[in-house]
């Protein structure tokens, strides 16, 4: 499952239309089904974000959250990285015990209003100045929905230094096969047992399918009416928000 509209800024599914978040997560924990959400949130560490869907009445846990931010610290472990940080200041606190000296990569996420021609420029001169730079974007997303208005997200500022450094970023987060790898190992099941929700007909949709999972697509968050008609993604299915999702997949799981 997935951000729909972040639910203004955050996790899982989607407020709008109607959808019941603590309703929904009541009987999908009552049900037999195993449930995971996936996020690209990246302004916020996990735990954070955790608090936020319980106030809003989802009932979760960090273990069931995968989440991009400690995904790549995993991996700047495993690899014995140092990044430069691009991050916004609600997710540092994820790298704190990452050793960010003497920087040999670079990690950008959704920095906000950290996203500045100085904070850019640093990204880029670093890898500019690593003979095998390696650039890591916490997901992908071009943009996401806030109450306010329609937002950037990071891809766009990814793909602008990609350009600049005449190199490709390594995606941790949606879409990436790995990302969707590792929450599927970690409930235990195939990609074909599992199915996507989300609002997102690229990141969300698209990714899942890539991966060989099914996905249904909410009619809310950043969802567009253009998205049933995108030229290389078709949804398995759309609802109107998450409650309708979940009764759906009930309605096939006690067949």
């Amino acid at each position: 499952m997935s951000e729909g509209e972040r639910l203004n800024r955050c996790g899982n599914g989607s407020r709008g239309r109607g959808a019941r978040p603590r309703g929904t997560s009541d009987v999908l924990k009552r049900s037999r089904l195993k449930v995971r959400f996936c996020t690209n949130e990246s302004q916020k560490s996990r735990a954070d974000l955790v608090g936020l869907l319980q106030r809003l009445g989802f009932d979760v846990s960090e273990s069931e959250v995968t989440a991009p931010a400690p995904a790549a610290c995993l991996i700047l472990k495993q690899r014995g990285l140092r990044p430069h940080l691009l991050v916004h200041d609600g997710v540092r606190s994820e790298f704190d015990q990452i050793d960010t000296s003497n920087p040999n990569c670079v990690v950008i996420a959704d920095a906000g209003e950290d996203f500045s021609y100085q904070n850019m420029n640093k990204a880029f001169q670093v890898l500019m100045e690593l003979e095998n730079p390696v650039l890591f974007s916490l997901g992908k997303g071009r943009y996401y929905k806030e109450t306010s208005g329609l937002m950037l997200d990071v891809g766009p500022y990814m793909k602008a230094l990609e350009y600049a450094c005449g190199i490709e970023a390594e995606v941790v987060g949606k879409p990436s096969p790995e990302f969707f790898k590792s929450a599927l190992q970690e409930m235990g099941v195939e990609a074909h047992e599992a199915i996507m929700i989300g609002d997102d007909i690229v990141g969300d949709v698209g990714g899942a399918q890539r991966y060989g999972m099914r996905a249904l697509q909410v009619r809310t968050g950043k969802f567009r009416p253009s998205d049933e008609h995108h030229p290389e993604v078709k949804a398995d299915g759309y609802v109107d928000n998450l409650a309708e999702a979940v009764d759906l997949l009930l309605q096939h799981a006690n067949k």
